[in-house]
C-alpha cells in the first residue's frame, strides 16, 4: 500500500474504505463478511475508513468491527453531519453525539458537512451555528478534521471552498467526470490550498465496469496492458498529484485485494501518452449514445438567466449512457437541488449560448427535450418538495428546527 500525506502530515492510504455497499443478509448488513473484507484491506494497509448517518446500519456495524478487533486507535475513520436534517444546533449535537455512539467512539478523524450541493446549505449550516461548533469540537479534540462531500456544479463547489478554512474535501470524479460537478478545476484548486481530496464514485458505482460498451472493452484489451477497467479507472486517477485517497465501495475479498495491489503500485505520472489515449478512446465509445454532444467547455456560460446549460447535458447524456433513473438522479443533486433555480424552463431563447458553443449544438431546442425527459411530471413534484424543504426559511430569516 502507498500513502499520502494530508495538509497535517498525516499519511493516509491512496486507497480509502467506502462502508457504504455493504453486503446486505436478513434485512440488515452481513457483519461477519464486511468484518472479513474490512480486516482484509487493514491487514493490506488501508488506513482510511468512510461512513456516513444514513449509510443505513453502516456506521453501527464499522463501530462494532473496530471495537472487537481493537482497530479504532489505528485508523482514521471518517463520518458525515446529514446537514439536509439539520435546523438548529442543538440538532448539530444531536446527531453527531448518535454518530459518537453508533462508532462507539469519543471521535471522528475526518468529519464532513455530508452532500453539499449549493452554497446556500452552506450558508444554512453557518446561521445555525456550525463554525462555532466546528471549533469547540476540533479545541476538544472530538474532530480532527473538518470537511465537505460535494454534489453541485463547479462554480458552488469553488464559493464553499474558498469560503472557509477546511482541512479537506470529497468530491466525485472519474475520467468520466472530468467537467462534472467539482471537476478537475474543483480538484486542482482543492490541492492548490494544499487539502486533501478524497475521491468518491471512481468507477461511478461499478458502472464504468459493468456497463462500458463493448468498443471499450476493446480499446481496453488492445492497449496491451492486461488491465481490467477498474484498474484503468483507478490507475486514471492515482496518476494525479492532486487526488489523496480514492474510496471503493469494496464488497468481495477478490475486489479488495485487486484494489490493494493497484494502490500498491499505481504511481503519479506513471501512465503513457498511449494510456492516455486508450482512455479518450473509452470515453469516445461511451459517448457515442449520448443525446448531445456537450463537451462541458461551458462557452456557454454564464446564462443570463440561470440555466445549467452543461449541468443538464450532462445529465440528460447520463440517461442514455447509464440509466434514465442514474440521469435523473444526478440531475436532482446538481441541477434540482442547488439554491437558485437553474431549470431548462427559465430560458428565454435569447441565443446568447448558441453564439459562444464550439459544437454548434442547437441550444434552446435540446435544453426543451431534456428538460421533458429530466423532469416528468412526478420528478417535478418531488424537485419542488425537496426545494422546499432543503431551503426552509422562516420570516424571521433563520433555519427552522429539524
Amino acid at each position: 500500500m502507498q500513502y499520502r500525506k494530508d495538509r497535517n502530515g498525516n499519511e493516509l492510504s491512496m486507497l480509502g474504505f467506502g462502508c457504504m455497499r455493504f453486503t446486505r443478509k436478513g434485512g440488515g448488513i452481513d457483519i461477519d463478511k464486511a468484518e472479513k473484507e474490512l480486516l482484509a484491506a487493514y491487514h493490506a494497509g488501508v488506513n482510511y475508513f468512510d461512513t456516513a448517518y444514513i449509510y443505513s446500519g453502516s456506521e453501527a456495524a464499522v463501530g462494532e468491527i473496530f471495537e472487537r478487533n481493537h482497530m479504532r486507535e489505528k485508523v482514521n475513520l471518517a463520518t458525515k453531519l446529514p446537514q439536509y436534517l439539520i435546523g438548529s444546533r442543538a440538532a448539530v449535537d444531536r446527531y453527531f453525539e448518535e454518530e459518537l455512539s453508533r462508532l462507539r467512539t469519543d471521535y471522528i478523524d475526518y468529519y464532513l458537512m455530508h452532500m453539499l450541493t449549493d452554497v446556500a446549505m452552506w450558508e444554512k449550516l453557518k446561521k445555525v451555528g456550525i463554525l462555532e461548533w466546528i471549533q469547540d469540537k476540533k479545541r476538544s479534540g472530538a474532530i480532527r478534521n473538518i470537511g465537505f462531500s460535494y454534489h453541485g456544479n463547479t462554480e458552488n463547489f469553488l464559493k464553499i471552498l474558498n469560503d472557509y478554512d477546511w482541512d479537506f474535501c470529497q468530491i466525485q470524479y472519474n475520467y468520466l467526470d472530468e467537467v462534472a460537478q467539482a471537476g478537475k478545476v474543483g480538484l486542482q484548486a482543492a490541492a492548490a490550498k494544499g487539502i486533501a481530496v478524497m475521491i468518491m464514485e471512481p468507477l461511478r458505482g461499478g458502472k464504468l465496469v459493468n456497463m462500458l460498451p463493448e468498443a471499450a472493452k476493446k480499446a481496453m484489451a488492445e492497449s496491451g496492458r492486461g488491465w481490467g477497467p477498474a484498474e484503468w479507472g483507478l490507475r486514471w486517477l492515482y496518476n494525479q498529484p492532486e487526488v489523496t485517497v480514492v474510496l471503493s465501495g469494496m464488497n468481495s475479498l477478490e475486489m479488495v485485494e485487486a484494489n490493494c495491489r493497484v494502490a500498491g503500485e499505481a504511481q503519479i505520472g506513471a501512465m503513457t501518452p498511449a494510456d492516455l489515449e486508450t482512455i479518450e478512446k473509452v470515453k469516445r465509445a461511451i459517448r457515442e449514445k449520448e443525446r448531445v454532444g456537450c463537451t462541458g467547455c461551458r462557452y456557454c456560460m454564464p446564462c443570463p438567466k440561470g440555466v445549467d446549460i452543461p449541468g443538464i447535458f450532462r445529465c440528460w447524456n447520463t440517461m442514455y449512457t447509464e440509466s434514465k433513473s442514474e440521469g435523473r438522479r444526478q440531475f436532482i443533486q446538481t441541477v434540482g437541488l442547488t439554491r437558485q433555480p437553474a431549470f431548462a424552463t427559465q430560458c428565454i431563447r435569447c441565443g446568447k449560448c448558441e453564439q459562444h458553443c464550439p459544437q454548434r449544438i442547437p441550444i434552446r431546442e435540446k435544453l426543451q427535450e431534456a428538460d421533458r425527459d429530466l423532469r416528468p411530471l412526478p420528478y417535478k413534484i418531488a424537485i419542488s418538495a425537496a426545494r422546499t424543504y432543503m431551503f426552509r426559511i422562516t420570516a424571521g430569516g433563520k433555519t427552522k428546527d429539524a
